[in-house]
C-alpha cells in the first residue's frame, strides 16, 4: 500500500535498514540511526539503479512522489536522474559566477575602454552605491523587471532622478553585453523605458549680492575637510564646472605663473580651457598643496587614487544651511555680475565660461584669445568677492 505521513512519522529504526515502498519506484529507507531517505530504484540498459531524492521530513511525501515522477521521465528518455542532476547542478554554479557585478565589471573595462576615466567612475560609483547592494550578486538570468525598477524608483525617491534615467540605461547595456556574451537571455531593464519620468529642468539660479556674502561667512565658519573649505573657496572665485575642479590635477596648474590650464578631455566641450589665477586662488592652492598627497587636488578620503564624489561638494552646501543652491549656480552668480559690472566684453565673459560659441567660425578660436583681459576680469572677480565677503 501506498505510504502516508502517519505511517512516515511512525516508523521506528531497527537494527539494519528498513524499506518502506510507496510505488513505481519509491521507497522510504529507514537507517539504524533513525534517519529516513527517499530512494528511487529504476532499470536502466537492463542495469538496476538507486536515486537518492533527499532526507525525510525535509522533503515531503508529495514532493518526494514529485521528484520521483520527473526522475522516471528521465530514465523513459535514458538518462540517469543522478547525471542530469549533476549537469544542473553545474549549469547552476556557473550561472552563480555570472552575477551582475561580474559582468557588469567586464562591461565597463571592455565597453567603456574608449570613454573617459571620469565617465567610467560615474558608472561604476553609480553601480557600487545603487545597483550592486540590490542585483551585484544575482545571476544575470534570475533578475527581473521589477527588481531593477525598485532600484530606480528608489534613486528617483531621494531625488536622483537624472541619476535613475542613466543609470537605467546602463543596466540596459550590461544585459546585452550579457546576452551577447552567453550570460544572459534578454534585458529586463528594457522594459522600463519611461518608467521614470524626468522632472523639470531647474536651470541654475544666481546668488545675490547679500546671498553670496553669507555663502561665503557659511564657509568662513565651516569646520570641514580643509580640502572641502578650500574647493568651496575656489568654486565662486575660478566658477569653473564642479567636475573640472573636482578632477583637477596637480600637473595642470603653474602656480608661479597663476595659470589652470585643463586638458581637453576633461572639458564638457572637449576642448583646452585656461584659468587665470588671481593671488587668492594661488594662496588657497599653496595651502591646499601642503596638506595634498598624490596628484589629485581632491583625492577621495575613502579610495585617494580617486577624486571627491559629484556629492560631496552639494552636501557641504546643505551643511552650511544653504539648501536649495548647488554647486553650479556660482557659473552663474559669475555671470550675472560680470555682466551687471558693464566692465567686460561679453566674448571675455562668455569664454572664460568655456560656453559653446554657436557661430562655427567664430568657434574656431585660439584657447588663449582674449587672455589679458581674462585675466584682468578674473583678479577683478576675486577682489570683488573679497569686498562681499569682508561686509560680514
Amino acid at each position: 500500500m501506498p505510504l502516508t505521513d502517519v505511517k512516515i512519522r511512525q516508523a521506528k529504526p531497527g537494527s539494519s535498514p528498513i524499506k518502506m515502498a510507496d510505488g513505481a519506484g519509491l521507497h522510504l529507507e529507514v537507517r539504524p540511526n533513525g534517519s529516513k531517505l527517499w530512494r528511487y530504484r529504476y532499470r536502466l540498459d537492463g542495469k538496476e539503479n538507486t536515486f537518492a531524492i533527499g532526507a525525510y521530513p525535509d522533503v515531503s511525501l508529495a514532493d518526494a512522489r514529485a521528484e520521483r515522477d520527473v526522475a522516471r521521465e528521465h530514465v523513459r528518455a535514458g538518462r540517469h536522474p543522478s547525471h542530469v542532476r549533476q549537469t544542473e547542478k553545474a549549469t547552476q554554479l556557473a550561472e552563480n559566477r555570472n552575477t551582475f557585478k561580474v559582468v557588469a565589471e567586464e562591461w565597463i573595462e571592455d565597453r567603456l575602454g574608449q570613454r573617459s576615466q571620469t565617465y567610467r567612475d560615474q558608472c561604476r560609483r553609480a553601480f557600487v552605491n545603487d545597483v550592486y547592494p540590490a542585483i551585484g550578486r544575482m545571476p544575470m538570468r534570475e533578475i527581473t523587471a521589477a527588481q531593477v525598477l525598485a532600484i530606480l524608483r528608489k534613486m528617483d525617491g531621494r531625488g536622483a532622478t537624472t541619476l535613475a534615467l542613466q543609470v537605467r540605461q546602463w543596466i540596459s547595456a550590461v544585459f546585452r553585453f550579457g546576452v551577447a556574451t552567453l550570460r544572459a537571455d534578454a534585458d529586463p531593464a528594457a522594459a522600463l523605458k519611461g518608467a521614470i519620468q524626468r522632472k523639470a529642468i531647474n536651470h541654475s539660479q544666481p546668488m545675490s549680492r547679500e546671498q553670496l556674502r553669507e555663502y561665503l561667512a557659511a564657509v568662513d565658519r565651516y569646520k570641514g575637510h580643509r580640502g572641502t573649505v578650500i574647493a568651496l573657496k575656489l568654486l565662486p572665485m575660478l566658477f569653473t564646472r564642479t567636475g573640472e575642479l573636482r578632477c583637477a590635477r596637480w600637473s595642470e596648474f603653474d602656480l608661479d605663473g597663476a595659470m589652470w590650464e585643463i586638458p581637453a578631455e576633461r572639458m564638457k566641450m572637449r576642448r583646452k580651457h585656461l584659468v587665470p589665477l588671481p593671488d587668492q586662488a594661488v594662496e588657497l592652492l599653496r595651502e591646499l598643496r601642503k596638506v595634498t598627497a598624490g596628484e589629485l587636488l581632491f583625492p577621495g578620503l575613502r579610495d585617494p587614487a580617486r577624486p571627491i564624489s559629484p556629492t560631496t561638494l552639494n552636501r557641504a552646501l546643505e551643511y552650511l544651511d544653504m539648501r536649495g543652491w548647488h554647486c553650479h549656480d556660482f557659473r552663474a552668480t559669475a555671470s550675472t555680475h560680470l555682466y551687471e559690472m558693464g566692465r567686460w566684453r561679453s566674448e571675455v565673459i562668455e569664454l572664460q565660461l568655456a560656453h559653446v560659441e554657436r557661430n562655427k567660425v567664430r568657434a574656431a578660436y585660439n584657447h588663449a584669445q582674449y587672455l589679458e583681459e581674462r585675466r584682468a576680469m578674473m583678479v577683478a572677480w576675486a577682489e570683488w568677492l573679497v569686498e562681499v565677503g569682508a561686509r560680514n
